[in-house]
């Protein structure tokens, strides 16, 4: 509970600290991760500073020198570990610190164990999809640089890419590569080159050493602060073999800093050498289709209807007169044929016609009703009859049946 306190009524200096040590008490026995450096003993204790391996926070570990020996030689400056302690206040001074009780290295084996179950984890949530990762502008503009201070992987990185591309220009931001600064400075660098719109590409880079060296390069934090970055982010961490989770959440993963400085800037000769062939390809396939219209063109030209087209004319002329010339002829055989079928015809209907046999001096007798008569014996005297001659018509009224 809160003390009673005012400016009339304060408490001492020693409640306050006791009533600290109180509270610290209650937490009891705890088991706490850090990373070990200030390693020193003195007689038979020894003392040490645990450090978060993210944040920038440590706290002060005492405890026997024989708890730390039974832990083995792996307890030294760097080294991770795993310790049960104590929360312990020092009244007489207002200093917190561990007791140690026992003091436990985080091994390869637990490191490995730790990554393959984070991995595990980002990579359930999608951290690692192929889709999400973005791709890299062919000549960016400014590039950020994230690396150790005078590193051999800022050499390379630089070196390489002013070799293949002279004006690129690059933004270092120099920071810790391992320890326990490691990952706080990179993602501060991170965040200040993501939040400059002229960087096009963030290289984070370093060279190769110890696993526990590149752990940093496997922190969640920084795994999270990467792919939620909105600049494109190439992992170029240690060599070939080694494989932070950095390398898998990063938009491109390069083995090397030198292979990051290939991927990240184009070699100017080759692309002159690219720009030379394009340039040959298109004069070839220009010069080729000119060549094909020439051919085309020369080819119509060739034809009889260009070379000489007064010829084509002359031709089509005679072809004209050849078919008014077959007309005629067509139509005159016809007709003297018509003309000679008309003439039979004609003939024919004289020799069947009565008034040919009205020629030779015969004639139609017919009655009034014109009914042809054909015997005298079928007509009564005093009857009118009409004779039709050859040459006209007579009337004439029968007298009587002539004498045989």
């Amino acid at each position: 509970m809160a003390m009673e306190t005012s400016a009339e009524s304060p408490v001492p200096v020693r409640t306050v600290l006791q009533a600290v040590g109180g509270w610290i008490g209650k937490l009891g026995r705890i088991w706490v991760e850090g990373q070990i450096t200030d390693l020193n003993a003195r007689g038979g204790t020894v003392y040490m500073t645990l450090r978060d391996p993210v944040a920038n926070m440590s706290v002060r570990v005492v405890g026997p020198r024989a708890v730390v020996e039974a832990a083995g030689p792996a307890v030294t400056d760097g080294a991770r570990v795993v310790v049960h302690a104590k929360p312990d206040f020092w009244i007489n001074r207002g200093t917190f610190s561990l007791s140690a009780l026992e003091v436990r290295p985080v091994g390869v084996g637990e490191l490995l164990a730790r990554l393959e179950r984070l991995k595990q984890v980002l990579a359930a949530e999608g951290l690692f999809r192929p889709d999400r990762k973005r791709p890299l502008p062919f000549l960016p503009g400014r590039i950020g640089l994230i690396c150790g201070r005078d590193s051999d992987a800022e050499h390379d990185v630089l070196q390489n890419a002013r070799r293949r591309w002279p004006a690129v220009a690059f933004q270092v931001e120099n920071t810790a590569v391992q320890g326990s600064y490691a990952v706080g400075e990179v993602m501060e660098a991170l965040r200040r080159l993501d939040a400059d719109p002229e960087i096009e590409v963030i290289v984070i880079t370093r060279g190769g050493g110890a696993m526990e060296d590149l752990l940093p390069f496997s922190d969640e934090a920084l795994v999270r602060a990467v792919a939620a970055a909105r600049t494109p982010v190439v992992s170029a961490i240690g060599h070939e073999q080694d494989a932070p989770l950095l390398d898998l959440v990063a938009d491109v993963r390069a083995s090397t800093p030198t292979d990051a400085a290939k991927k990240t800037v184009p070699d100017v000769r080759e692309q002159l050498q690219l720009v030379r062939q394009l340039r040959d390809r298109g004069r070839r396939c220009l010069a080729g289709g000119l060549e094909r219209e020439a051919a085309w063109l020369k080819a119509v030209r060739s034809r009889p209807a260009l070379a000489d087209p007064v010829r084509e004319v002359e031709r089509q002329s005679e072809r004209v007169l050849a078919l008014r010339d077959r007309t005629r002829r067509c139509l005159a055989g016809a007709l003297d044929r018509s003309g000679d079928e008309l003439s039979h015809t004609r003939a024919r209907l004289l020799a069947l016609s009565p008034a040919a046999t009205l020629e030779r001096g015969y004639a139609i007798v017919q009655r009034a009703d014109g009914a042809v008569v054909r015997e005298a014996a079928g007509v009564p005297g005093g009857e009118e009859l009409l004779l039709r001659l050859a040459d006209g018509r007579l009337t004439v009224t029968v007298s009587g049946p002539a004498e045989s």
